[in-house]
Parts: C-alpha cells; sequence; structure tokens
C-alpha cells in the first residue's frame, strides 16, 4: 500500500496529515508471521456448499446467497493469542451484508461469552465499507462497548491484514500493521474483560435489519452471490479445552512467546499512526457517549481534544458521513447506538 493510496474517492483532496498517516503505515515493518492452510487449523462452520477452498487448501471464499451465508471457525479454543487474515470483501452493492472476523466462545459459554469482534457493514454502490470493533466478557452485551470507523482505501479491491491480538494485559485490533484501536485492562473492568478461551470465526450473512441505515436498506440479491475472501491465516496462541480448570498453567509459555512478538509493542511510529487514524476516520465511540454512559467505563481513556470533536451521543459534531451510528448483534438485540441519518 503506497503513501498515495488513499480513499477510493476525492483522493487529490486529501489533507496533508492523512499522506503522513499512510507513510506511518508503510514505515511500519511488517509483522513476521506464521501462515497456515486452511485444514491445520479450522473447520467449515455453517453455509453447505457456500465455503470454498483453493487446490492448495491455502485460500478460503466465503459466500452468501439468497438461501444461506457461511463461515468457519477454529478447530481449537484458545486461551490468548493473535488471531489475523489477509481479507478482501465483496464488491459493489453490499447494502445489509455484514462480514464479521471475531473470536468469541458462545457456543461453550452460553449465557456469559466473552467476544472481541471486527464487523464490516456493507453499503450501496458507490458508497464505502463501513466497520466496528466491539468487546465483550462474561456475556455483558448490555454494555456494549462499540466504537465505529471508515477505512482509508476500498477494501474490496485488494486484501488487506485484520488482526485482534488478545492478552491477560490488553486488546489491540490491528489493519495491516496499524494499530486502531488498544483496551488495556483495568481491574474495575472485572467480568467485562475477556477472560475464557474463545475460537475464531470469519463469516458473511445477511443482516438487512440493522447493518446498513439501521435497516432501511435490504440486501439485494440481484447483485448475488456476495463474497468475501481469506488468505495467509494465523493463529498463534495456545489451544485449550475450555472446560478444563482454570488458570492454564500450560500456556504460560505461550503467552511469554506472544509477549515477545513484534505485534505486541505499540512503538511510538505506531502510535502515532493509530492516533491519526482515529482522528481521521473514528465516526462513534462508547467513551463519549454519556447519554449512554454519564459515567465513562473504567477503561476509556478521555483524550480531551478528541472528546471536543464528539456531541453527547459519541457521534462526530462535523465531517460528512462521519456521523451516529446503530449496534445490533449477530444473534441477538444489543444495546442500539444512534443510527446514521446518512448512506
Amino acid at each position: 500500500m503506497g503513501c498515495l493510496n488513499f480513499s477510493p474517492s476525492k483522493t487529490t483532496l486529501a489533507p496533508i496529515f492523512l499522506l503522513l498517516l499512510f507513510c506511518i503505515t508503510n514505515i511500519a515493518e511488517a509483522f513476521n508471521l506464521t501462515t497456515i492452510a486452511f485444514d491445520e487449523g479450522f473447520s467449515h462452520l455453517f453455509g453447505d456448499g457456500n465455503l470454498v477452498r483453493s487446490p492448495d487448501g491455502r485460500n478460503v471464499r466465503l459466500l452468501l446467497d439468497r438461501y444461506t451465508g457461511s463461515g468457519f471457525i477454529s478447530s481449537s479454543l484458545y486461551n490468548h493469542g493473535f488471531f489475523s487474515a489477509m481479507i478482501k470483501l465483496p464488491a459493489d452493492y453490499t447494502a445489509g451484508i455484514c462480514v464479521a472476523f471475531y473470536t468469541s466462545n458462545a457456543d461453550v459459554f452460553e449465557k456469559t461469552h466473552d467476544e472481541l469482534d471486527f464487523e464490516f457493514l456493507g453499503n450501496v454502490a458507490g458508497k464505502p465499507w463501513r466497520f466496528q470493533t466491539n468487546l465483550y466478557g462474561n456475556g455483558s452485551t448490555s454494555r456494549g462497548r462499540e466504537e465505529r470507523y471508515r477505512l482509508w482505501f476500498d477494501p474490496s479491491k485488494e486484501f488487506h491484514r485484520y488482526s485482534i491480538l488478545w492478552t491477560s494485559r490488553n486488546i489491540i485490533f490491528y489493519i495491516d500493521e496499524v494499530p486502531i484501536r488498544e483496551v488495556v485492562r483495568k481491574e474495575e473492568m472485572g467480568g467485562d474483560y475477556p477472560s475464557k478461551p474463545m475460537a475464531l470465526y470469519a463469516t458473511i450473512w445477511d443482516a438487512s435489519n440493522w447493518a446498513t441505515n439501521g435497516g432501511k436498506v435490504k440486501a439485494n440479491y440481484k447483485y448475488a452471490p456476495f463474497v468475501s475472501d481469506y488468505k495467509d491465516l494465523v493463529l498463534e496462541g495456545c489451544p485449550v479445552d475450555p472446560i478444563q480448570e482454570f488458570p492454564f498453567s500450560a500456556c504460560y509459555e505461550s503467552d511469554s512467546r506472544i509477549a515477545n512478538k513484534d505485534y505486541s509493542a505499540v512503538t511510538p511510529s505506531r502510535r502515532a499512526a493509530m492516533r491519526k487514524f482515529r482522528q481521521r476516520y473514528m465516526y462513534y465511540s462508547y467513551c463519549y457517549d454519556i447519554i449512554r454512559y454519564p459515567v465513562p467505563p473504567p477503561e476509556c481513556v478521555i483524550d480531551h481534544d478528541e472528546q471536543r470533536r464528539f456531541k453527547d451521543t459519541g457521534r462526530l459534531k462535523f465531517g460528512g458521513s462521519h456521523k451516529g451510528q446503530k449496534r445490533r448483534s449477530r444473534r441477538r438485540d444489543r444495546n442500539p447506538v444512534s443510527e446514521d441519518p446518512d448512506i
């Protein structure tokens, strides 16, 4: 990705600080990752014939048609880890579509599950994809921690790496080598910090009831099948039996190894890139939604310069299409977030 690979529209008008963001991104050295074939760490989750593997087994394609979506899941659950894939999203008309890349243990701990989310939300033709990150611990779905953003590139044109680092100390969401969000564990979070073993999931599905403009714009199967592609899959962590007794003493060595990896260090250049990303592309943060949370959750680090840009609803005060939004679950309703009036 070059320094001049800006947003897919109006690139020549991009501000100088945006150029700096991309240059910082390029300066960051690529992570040293060990990738695996699909069968080495994953299995088919749902969707009958809508999961297609490449002949060498290293790439996988998920399709959504009018009959079903599709998905895959890691063969093991992990007690902390680094979970990553190169992903290319569907192109053209994608309204009502959700592509999710996330960790969860809801199949094991139905009422007390933990979860870490990337959720990519489709749009009408000519409008950009948006996405959100979120986390839940111990079934705390009534206390969603959503942030919502735009991207600085068209995610349907080429592959980009999306990664989740989860340790006992912190959580980092990455796009390529840019950390876009860090959550540092605070004792006051209690069980809201994810602590039980989780599997990695990737899914594509029809989220017409909430994904685009609050459900006002639905999936249109005239444009089906909708296709998301995955390659260079990474599972680095400690596989465990989720029902064995805590703590997982055998994972100490794995945790130490992950702590010494390059992706665990938020270097000054990466932190500068994260700050610039959030200044330019984050358009909702639960930390600034004082109507929803009069007292910010304990992990929130309030940046007063950043806070001045947001309304009491957590939405930007200005910035074109950088406005509010609504959040609904793949599986259940969760605390709603104000919806974006623009598509």
